[in-house]
């Protein structure tokens, strides 16, 4: 049975309408991920950012070492955003993404097991689940390094970002507040067209030939169809690729070889509550 709470939440993850919805979640046995497929293939307007659905409470930082060539970015959820915004939380937050940038762990596991104020940071959180009665835990970890690394966080600690560049120097780095802030706000999936997964590609095609057909196009030209559906894909999900946000005249690529010939972006992460 499909309850009205699970079409509300694919609703508002979607965008779509009730009914639609409704029918997308029946013919998918419940399943939020295919549902969104679903809807996609009959060719509704679906909401890029999904994650809304799932959104957790919490703070997102991001950090990068004095020299800049080190980044860290971590993710403690808590769970109500009065938590959230307090400022004892997230003075703890930045002092574990200022653990890991200095140590560079291995592992999520191994920050965990990191000292801060004489115990392990597994057992601070412990301490601070006894002290507000909410679940505690860093649920993300990332470290980036490059010749120069950007940090950027968003929206009240919601969103975090690393942005490593192939370059340095000052008009580099005020062009890598850009890139972040591009990166927070487009949510690239990918570097560059060489960097997306082959079950993202094999997807985008599956539903391109779907929605070519839904419009009622001829079998012949559904392979032809998805693959130009793929591309745009390209130029909307991928970092270098992307209309930059300030002039859409240039790509992502195109503004950053106009600050300096060949530069680049080598690495980034985006980490947000509840994705």
């Amino acid at each position: 049975m499909i309850t009205a709470s699970a079409v509300n939440e694919l609703r508002k993850a979607s965008g779509a309408g009730m009914m639609d919805c409704k029918k997308a979640l029946q013919e998918t046995n419940g399943d939020m991920e295919q549902a969104i497929d679903y809807l996609r293939k009959k060719g509704a307007k679906v909401s890029a950012n999904r994650a809304d659905r799932d959104a957790a409470e919490g703070a997102v930082i991001a950090v990068a070492s004095a020299d800049k060539k080190c980044g860290a970015v971590i993710r403690l959820n808590c769970e109500t955003d009065f938590v959230a915004k307090n400022e004892e939380f997230v003075a703890l937050a930045n002092k574990i993404a200022g653990i890991a940038l200095e140590h560079k762990p291995s592992s999520l596991e191994s920050l965990k097991q990191l000292p801060i104020d004489g115990i392990a940071i597994s057992e601070r959180l412990l301490d601070y689940v006894g002290k507000i009665g909410e679940k505690i835990d860093v649920t993300v970890y990332e470290i980036v390094e490059g010749n120069l690394i950007v940090p950027y966080i968003h929206a009240g600690n919601k969103i975090g970002v690393l942005v490593a560049l192939s370059n340095s120097g000052q008009a580099i780095e005020d062009a890598g507040k850009d890139v972040a802030m591009q990166i927070a706000a487009m949510s690239p999936v990918a570097l560059d067209k060489s960097d997306v997964s082959q079950d993202i590609i094999d997807r985008e095609i599956e539903i391109g030939k779907a929605q070519a057909a839904a419009e009622g196009k001829p079998e012949a030209m559904l392979e032809k169809i998805a693959m130009g559906k793929l591309n745009k894909f390209y130029k909307d999900s991928t970092l270098l690729n992307q209309d930059f946000v300030k002039d859409s005249s240039k790509t992502i690529s195109q503004m950053l070889d106009g600050i300096e010939n060949g530069l680049t972006v080598t690495a980034f992460r985006r980490i947000q509550l509840g994705a």
